[in-house]
Order: structure tokens, then sequence, then C-alpha cells
């Protein structure tokens, strides 16, 4: 047999991919990125494709980070101003409007689904007379720095397929998340902290499920998956050494670990072998650089002022606003913060004003201090939820008792 024809008939699956992982990866990065810099002042826009007419940018976000309001904020209450709802106040939604979609089982049972208004004044804020909530005071004042999208919309009604279908694309579990493919796609400069990294904040309200496979990796390495941050003296699970070890004993057993694995790889060519000694090797270096990241003695009082009086507690959506900005000055390309408890089904004019006190003075002065970092033009900052909230009323039509679906 010709030797490339027995190698190829002998080369499986696992083998090939592991072997191809590098090339593969170059072509993942290069669709992932889309437009760069070379492909601008090389290619012409005919040759380029696309739509005629647009013009080409290089891209100029290094970072992304990503603030994500866990059940669903209601956005006619904040963002999406609709005045013309209050002359509807109370009536009965119309059939018409609905055109048969489904209802969640939270109001299935509800004979009357009457029209509620926003609950709250809204004013004309910024250069462009942007409409915001008056229970965001703070992000009125930087509200020409923000993008509002309105044009948003998913088919999910529950929660948690919802919140999976935005975080990685599918509403069935299993697929790499958001900051999984920037991982896979981007890597990090900083070789000491991971390139994606989760927070999940303190806060008022019902403490929504939250599974790690919305910050997994899926089928990409598991070395792009989230690492979650924890407030207090135990950052990253696992990471400290057990009592009895100390740095270099470490060291030894990674470099035998290490050595074992590669043996491992050389014969069955599995390329998460290779991700398992990345980790390894990821926590060690983690040691040294989690505790410098959280200690935030070196803050100015002026900076944590900016994000408000919650930022002196630790686990806060404040706080972690500032550890945050504290990563992607090291380099970290995708930080998620997730902020819980905005599943308002009732009392919700009472309770989405305590949600909102807890997150908009952080939020506002998060892009303040990328503004002032120099670092505001080429970070992402996104804010939102896995969907909005009905134009109904769930429950009984009151003051202070109805909610939202």
């Amino acid at each position: 047999m010709n030797p490339i024809s027995e190698y190829l008939h002998n080369l499986n699956r696992r083998q090939f991919l592991g072997r191809a992982s590098q090339p593969l990866a170059a072509a993942a990065l290069a669709s992932l990125l889309g437009k760069n810099t070379v492909q601008a002042e090389t290619f012409s826009a005919e040759e380029r494709g696309g739509l005629p007419g647009l013009p080409h940018f290089a891209p100029k976000a290094k970072r992304v980070i990503y603030l994500f309001m866990c059940g669903g904020p209601s956005h006619i209450d904040t963002y999406d101003y609709h005045p013309e709802i209050r002359e509807f106040h109370g009536q009965e939604l119309p059939d018409s409007v609905r055109q048969g979609q489904r209802i969640t089982t939270m109001t299935s049972g509800q004979k009357s689904f009457p029209i509620v208004a926003p609950m709250f004044e809204f004013e004309q804020c910024g250069q462009h007379g942007t409409w915001v909530s008056e229970i965001l005071p703070h992000t009125k004042k930087i509200v020409d720095d923000i993008c509002i999208v309105k044009s948003l919309h998913t088919e999910a009604i529950n929660h948690d397929p919802a919140i999976t279908f935005i975080n990685t694309g599918a509403q069935q579990p299993g697929k790499a998340s958001m900051g999984a493919w920037i991982s896979y796609g981007l890597g990090s400069p900083n070789k000491d902290l991971p390139s994606y990294i989760v927070m999940i904040s303190k806060g008022p309200g019902q403490k929504q499920a939250l599974y790690s496979r919305l910050w997994g990796s899926g089928f990409l390495p598991s070395q792009h998956q989230g690492v979650a941050l924890r407030a207090g003296n135990d950052p990253v699970l696992y990471l400290n050494n057990p009592e009895g070890v100390d740095r270099s004993m470490r060291r030894r057993m990674l470099d035998r670990i290490g050595a074992l694995n590669e043996q491992t790889y050389a014969e069955f060519q599995d390329p998460e072998t290779l991700a398992r000694t990345s980790q390894y090797e990821m926590a060690f270096r983690m040691q040294m650089s989690v505790p410098g990241l959280m200690d935030l003695n070196d803050e100015t009082k002026e900076t944590m002022d900016l994000y408000g009086p919650d930022a002196e507690k630790p686990g806060t959506f404040a706080r972690n606003c500032i550890i945050a900005r504290r990563l992607a000055e090291r380099g970290v390309p995708f930080i998620q913060l997730f902020h819980r408890g905005w599943d308002q089904h009732g009392s919700l004019p009472k309770l989405i004003r305590g949600q909102c006190e807890s997150i908009d003075n952080a939020c506002a002065g998060l892009i303040q201090d990328l503004k002032q970092r120099g670092m505001f033009e080429d970070t992402l900052v996104v804010w939102g939820g896995e969907f909005g909230r009905t134009i109904y009323s769930q429950g009984n039509l009151t003051a202070e008792d109805h909610g939202r679906d």
C-alpha cells in the first residue's frame, strides 16, 4: 500500500482533528474576526463582498465586558419608552396582538390580560434626547456614551432556554458560550489569567438558578470555558494549595503530571489531554495573579466613589464592576457579570426600582472609569438580559402588586 494512503487509512477522526487544530484554529479566527485590518488594506469592496455602499472599518474592540441581567428586565419600565400605552392602560389586550403566540404557564390560566402602562416617568436625556426611565438616574448622565438596541427578539418564552440561547446561540445545552468563542478565537495577552472570567453578583430579588454551561466551552477545548471568581478569601475554588503542600512541591507535581500527559497525548492524540495540562499550568500561575487582582487597596477614593457605596462590599455588582475593569486592564478579553433578581412576576413597581438602584450607579461608573483611563474606545460594554417582559399584567392590576410575565 502507498505509505500516504496507509497513513490516511489508519488516521482516525480524533487524531486528524488533534493534528489539524492549529490550522483549523487559524481558519476559525479568520472567520470570527471577519473584517480585519489586513482585509481592509488588501481587498476592494467588490472582493470583500457584503452589502453595497457600507463602509468597512478595522475592528477596534479589544475586550468585552458583558453585564448580564438575569430574569428579564422590564424594557417598558427602563429603556423602551412607549407613551402611547398610557391611553390603553387597564384595557384588555386584543387577541390580534398575540396572534396565537404561546403564553407561559405563569399566566396561561388568567382570564384577563389588562394592558399595563410604564410605571415610571421617562425623561429625554443627552444630546439626542434619548428616553430613559427615572429609576436609572445615573445612566441618564452617560446616555450619550451608550447605544440602546430595541430590535432584538427571541422565540424562547422560558428563562433557562432563553438564557442558554443568548449566551450560546442555541436553546438546547451543549454549545460553546460566547466568551468561550472569543477565548478560542482571540486568546489572551495575559498568560497569568484566563481569557474568560465570570462573576455572579450578590443583590436583591430572587436568585435565579445559573448553570456553568452558560459559560462553558461546549465542544471547544475546556481551557476556553469561563472561570468563576467568587467574593471572599477563596476567589477560585481549589486554587490554593492544600495543607502540607508548598509552591515548590506543587511545581514538581505539575512537571511530572505534564510528562505523563505528554506520553498519553503521543499515544492517543486527544487534544483534551493538552487542554488539561494547560489548565493545570494556568491554575499554578493564578495562585500569584489572583490575590493582587482582588485586592482593591490601590484604588483611589475617587474611583471607588464613581461606582457608589456598594463598591466597598465584596460580592456586590458595584464591586464586581471594579474587578471587571481591573481584569480588562490586565488584558482579559471577555469578562461577564451576572446580576440576578430581575424576574418580577409580582410587586414590579417596588422590586424593579430596587434592582435598578443596585446596578445603576455602578454601570455609569464603569463607563466613566473606562473613559478616564482611555479604555472606552476599545472596550465593548454590553448590558442586557434574556428577554423583556409582557405589556399586560400578571395577576391583578393594582398599584403595587402586579407584575409582568
